[in-house]
């Protein structure tokens, strides 16, 4: 499980204001032949950003200093909304109980990890999503939607959807979700460099923040 994980949302304001985004770690060996030789040094990407473009007035900056004073700086990580990729769907649309495959029922198993495809076929990618926001997780088995509380609810520590005794999958059903998620991040410093540049005007060049997996 993460550790000393924060249930809090950084400033969304100020994090629509960030750049980033995913990165991946690749060896690439020239041979002598001079063709190349490419490993995956890691399974899955992990993003970054930097919210320091999102700071747009004083008020920003006095909310930015408390919440990294909150968190101890790099020590505890909390929930960041990405601006480029937030939602089980296309990002102009809205979520639905259909967007993505989430698992096949057995008659027995109630917990289903959310994830997100990108690609299709052999080449595509699973993510794991981990920090849906619970109030939007839709989800559906062979095509029906079903109900939250009544037949599901969200894990708030794993994410996870877990079905209610009366509402298992049966054998073969597909499980279906659409949801809002956050990246769980820290901050990737332990220092904020902060300056006052005029009369209710401030900034705070570079707030790096990094992903985090359990």
């Amino acid at each position: 499980m993460m550790q000393a994980f924060h249930d809090v949302s950084f400033p969304l304001s100020i994090a629509f204001g960030a750049s980033g985004g995913p990165e991946r770690r690749n060896e690439i060996i020239q041979l002598s032949s001079g063709a190349e030789k490419r490993n995956a040094r890691m399974a899955h990407s992990r993003r970054r950003y930097d919210a320091g473009a999102g700071i747009r007035s004083l008020d920003d900056l006095y909310e930015v200093m408390a919440f990294f004073e909150a968190r101890r700086g790099s020590l505890h990580a909390f929930r960041f909304r990405d601006p480029f990729d937030m939602k089980s769907c296309a990002h102009g649309a809205t979520p639905t109980s259909s967007d993505q495959v989430i698992g096949t029922g057995n008659g027995s198993q109630n917990r289903f990890g959310l994830t997100k495809t990108y690609g299709e076929g052999g080449d595509a990618y699973k993510r794991e999503i981990t920090r849906p926001v619970a109030s939007t997780v839709r989800v559906a088995v062979n095509g029906s939607e079903v109900q939250p509380s009544a037949d599901f609810s969200v894990d708030a520590a794993t994410g996870e959807v877990v079905f209610a005794s009366n509402a298992i999958p049966d054998n073969g059903a597909l499980i279906t979700a659409g949801y809002v998620f956050d990246v769980p991040v820290r901050f990737d410093t332990d220092q904020l460099n902060a300056s006052i540049t005029s009369f209710q005007a401030g900034q705070i060049p570079s707030i790096p923040l990094v992903e985090v997996r359990s």
